[in-house]
């Protein structure tokens, strides 16, 4: 168990299109242990818009992304196997916030975290 759970869950039926909900370089797309197939996209301020649990990835690494762009669809893999299928999306900041630290486990990563519904 991570201790952190950062970020929403939005569940949807399996297969159900996700889109980048900003404007953005991809730096990755592949499988985590955890998010299993993930897209994690560079947006403004230096932030990462980070979409986990995915069936499938429709991007790819290094490509421009844009606001509204389809990537991927939702599913449940990594940990979510086995569980109803939902995308995981979290922002997370380049820039910590060091005030954020907690000693618990993995407490390190909340200084990157930031409120994933800001934008909405």
């Amino acid at each position: 168990k991570s201790g952190v759970h950062k970020g929403i869950d939005i569940f949807a039926k399996q297969g159900t299109p996700v889109i980048a909900s900003t404007n953005g370089l991809v730096i990755y797309t592949g499988n985590l242990r955890m998010g299993g197939n993930v897209v994690m996209v560079l947006g403004p301020k230096w932030r990462i818009y980070y979409y986990a649990h995915l069936d499938r990835i429709y991007s790819k690494t290094f490509n421009w992304v844009s606001r509204g762009e389809f990537i991927g669809t939702v599913g449940s893999s990594g940990n979510a196997a086995g569980k109803p299928p939902h995308l995981h999306f979290s922002v997370l900041t380049l820039i910590p916030y060091p005030w954020r630290f907690s000693q618990q486990t993995q407490g390190w990563k909340k200084m990157f975290f930031v409120n994933p519904t800001d934008g909405f």
